[in-house]
């Protein structure tokens, strides 16, 4: 009887070591990968999972949002200038199996294909576009990585570009041509007013040109603003016609008659 205890005892043992070993607990956000025998079975989890030791293997894939940092690349816009531009790239697994199956390393695999989908998306617009149309660059390259990384059960959720960097040579061209923009509008600014101006004098005489008596009342009102500077001597000349209407004017004095 001691003899048949003792030959059970570790038999118990390797049973309940077996038992313990094919329980294993996967959180919320993991799935489990199971191979029968090196074939593809089913994907399990949360909670409680039961692997068979020996003949069943697991692999966990976890399900949460990724959050990759794309190096910095060198990109050549269309119009010739040698940018560097990193971004950060969001996804997450939505087929466990694809992303076990499909491919080796998921994580390098959307990696590699980011830096090179960047690459030859930003290169296709000039300079101006990388800096001022940041949310379609990042649209179109999501859409690109989206739809090549399906077939991985990669679901990218989102693509942001974070710096576009110029080396000083090209940032001074930039500066020099901000500075000669704004010279060129401001140019423009002020022969938009000379014009407005030059259209406004030129109703303004064809009103004065109606009648006499308003381009003398205007002669006038013009010495009266000037006459009000009295640090200098003005010498200003006086319309003969004019004088003559003052002078016979009503109210003056007439020379007596014999």
């Amino acid at each position: 009887m001691i003899d048949l205890q003792l030959g059970l005892g570790p038999l118990i043992l390797l049973l309940l070591f077996l038992v313990i070993a094919a329980l294993k607990v996967l959180r919320e956000y993991e799935r489990g990968v199971i191979f029968m025998l090196g074939r593809f079975w089913r994907v399990k989890g949360p909670g409680l999972v039961i692997v068979i030791p020996g003949l069943q293997q697991m692999v966990k894939v976890d399900l949460r949002v990724v959050t990759m940092d794309v190096p910095s690349q060198d990109v050549i816009s269309r119009d010739n200038v040698s940018v560097k531009v990193n971004a950060v790239v969001y996804f997450r697994v939505v087929d466990p199996q694809k992303a076990i199956i499909q491919v080796e390393d998921y994580f390098n695999a959307t990696s590699q294909l980011a830096q090179t989908t960047l690459r030859a998306v930003l290169g296709k617009h000039e300079l101006d576009e990388m800096l001022s149309e940041r949310e379609k660059l990042n649209t179109d390259v999501q859409q690109i990585l989206d739809a090549q990384t399906d077939a991985w059960g990669i679901k990218v959720a989102n693509v942001e570009i974070k710096h576009v960097d110029l080396n000083e040579t090209m940032v001074r061209a930039i500066a020099r041509q901000a500075e000669a923009e704004r010279e060129r509008r401001a140019k423009v600014i002020h022969a938009e007013g000379e014009k407005q101006a030059a259209e406004t004098l030129l109703e303004a005489a064809q009103m004065l040109s109606r009648d006499p008596a308003a381009m003398q009342l205007r002669y006038l009102q013009t010495l009266t603003q000037v006459a009000g500077d009295k640090s200098s001597t003005l010498v200003f000349p006086v319309p003969v016609d004019l004088l003559g209407k003052l002078m016979g004017a009503p109210g003056t004095a007439r020379p007596p008659q014999g």
